[in-house]
């Protein structure tokens, strides 16, 4: 997934890189997030300055920049209801809606001004990475209407109540352009997936804090630590020895995908192990199909077999991997499932660093010099005689002794995971300073970064669909192997995931979730 530094298709010459694109986005990223921060802090309202504790009910510590960095709405049947205005909110007592109506808001302000900071962003990066800043501008207007279309799409009514997120059909649009016309030649300079989705991650550490770890304690870690990395593994090992794909960064992009925390830990992964862009659309793919069936049905199936809530909800965040999808289906199973689910989710993100490190080091201590020594098997050269082709069609350096050594695990470990990390880490302390601090930074996440990283997600998932070649993956679904490996390794997660559940929340920290305990076996 790491690219060279080379021109983008298109694009006039820019000046010499400056940073690579993983430290260009710990760059920006925590410039945005620091520069958010300091707004929020600057701008508290006066009752917040004198004191947490003075403040009168009712008031909102809100966000500067939130006005002018914000989405689309809901809409039923007209799409300029979510663009222009505040769109359609559903009523459960229309009689009361009518006496009471709520109050216009434009919409328009938000997505026109998140485009101009995106924009800015973009240019700043295309500048950072040796680009023409100027070609980014001219392609950006389109490669935006692609995204703000994915928005539009994901916002009507009945499809945001089946849980067809923005990120499937902003990968929709950009397959369909590349498999029928073609990505044009002046979209290209745009066109920056990896960029886009590892700034947006970088700002995911704002909403993941390792004060979370401490919510549910040991029974929360369990469920999220314990039982991931051993769906990790067993999967990729049933996909390897047992279906017998032949290619091993496919496999280990699924299996992470499904095991950890869906779209994220797939990208994670796949820079880690270099995958193709192919073979992360597929792994995306097959993700998004299976959030959409699981946040549906498993809510149904903890009510069906009467289960707890903290145990539901245990289930639901270890198995369902989007993040607003757990969120969901957790809370159509009550408002404790909810809160269970989401927290779980966010435990198993955290590991997401860890995952890409892992694979990173096994990729390059195991796979790469099992695939020289093999190639020079067929050659008759001596194994770890320079670069040789790995299995997912890049190059890597030759291994001697079957170990590349340290410095190759950190050429090949995705650096802005650190800046997830990092970003991660200073938001958690800021909450632990205090009530004050922690409102500051509340109002940053939902007021920038937030917004902001979910646009990014959109923009890169359009990208990723403009530079995929749905050609080069039908092998793979022909063969039907992707799909069973999914499936086998979900069921495994599922069974899994709900013994700890039952085991942690059930039993062994029954004081803790006293309505959980009565039901336990």
């Amino acid at each position: 997934m790491n690219s060279p530094t080379t021109q983008a298709p298109g694009s006039t010459t820019g000046p010499t890189a400056r940073l690579t694109e993983d430290w260009t986005a710990v760059l920006v990223g925590l410039i945005v997030f620091l520069s958010a921060l300091a707004a929020a802090w600057w701008s508290a309202p006066e009752s917040y300055q004198a004191g947490v504790e003075a403040v009168e009910p009712g008031v909102k510590w809100t966000h500067p920049w939130k006005s002018w960095l914000g989405s689309v709405g809901r809409w039923d049947q007209d799409p300029r209801q979510g663009l222009i205005h505040t769109g359609f909110e559903p009523q459960a007592d229309a009689a009361q809606a009518a006496a009471t109506p709520a109050p216009i808001k434009p919409l328009w302000p938000g997505w026109v001004g998140m485009a101009c900071v995106l924009a800015g962003l973009g240019a700043a990066v295309s500048w950072l990475r040796g680009r023409s800043p100027a070609s980014f501008l001219l392609a950006f207007p389109a490669l935006f209407g692609l995204a703000l279309l994915a928005n539009v799409m994901a916002k009507q009514q009945q499809v945001e109540a089946l849980g067809l997120e923005y990120v499937l059909w902003a990968l929709l649009l950009g397959l369909l352009i590349s498999n029928t016309i073609g990505t044009p030649t002046w979209l290209r300079p745009a066109v920056m997936g990896e960029q886009f989705v590892k700034l947006g991650l970088v700002l995911l550490g704002v909403e993941v804090l390792l004060g979370t770890l401490l919510k549910y304690g040991i029974p929360g870690i369990f469920v999220a630590w314990i039982v991931t990395p051993v769906v990790l593994v067993t999967t990729y090992l049933f996909g390897q020895y047992i279906l017998r794909i032949q290619s091993k960064t496919l496999n280990i992009v699924i299996s992470a995908d499904m095991s950890v925390c869906g779209v994220s830990a797939a990208i994670a992964t796949a820079a880690a192990c270099r995958a193709k862009k192919d073979e992360l659309s597929l792994a995306i793919g097959l993700s998004m199909g299976f959030t959409v069936v699981m946040m549906v049905l498993l809510p149904k199936l903890c009510l069906a077999l009467g289960l707890p809530e903290p145990i539901a909800g245990a289930w639901i965040g270890g198995t369902v991997d989007s993040t607003g999808a757990v969120a969901a289906a957790g809370e159509l199973v009550g408002e404790q499932a909810g809160e269970v689910a989401v927290t779980i989710k966010m435990i198993q993100n955290t590991l997401i660093g860890v995952v890409a490190f892992a694979v990173a080091t096994y990729w390059v201590s195991v796979v790469e010099p099992q695939s020289d020594a093999a190639e020079a098997a067929t050659s008759g050269s001596e194994p770890g005689n320079g670069a040789t082709q790995d299995s997912s069609g890049t190059r890597g350096k030759g291994a001697i002794g079957g170990f590349s050594g340290i410095g190759e695990i950190w050429r090949r470990f995705p650096k802005f995971v650190l800046g997830f990390v990092g970003v991660s880490v200073i938001a958690s302390a800021i909450t632990a300073l205090g009530a004050y601090e922690a409102l500051g930074l509340a109002s940053a996440q939902s007021g920038v970064t937030k917004p902001l990283r979910g646009w990014l997600f959109c923009l890169a998932f359009v990208c990723i669909g403009l530079e995929s070649n749905v050609r080069q993956f039908l092998p793979h679904l022909r063969s039907g192997k992707p799909l069973v490996l999914y499936v086998v390794g979900q069921s495994l997660n599922l069974l899994l995931t709900l013994a700890m559940a039952y085991l942690m929340f059930g039993w062994l920290f029954a004081d803790m979730f006293p309505d959980a305990a009565e039901a336990a076996p």
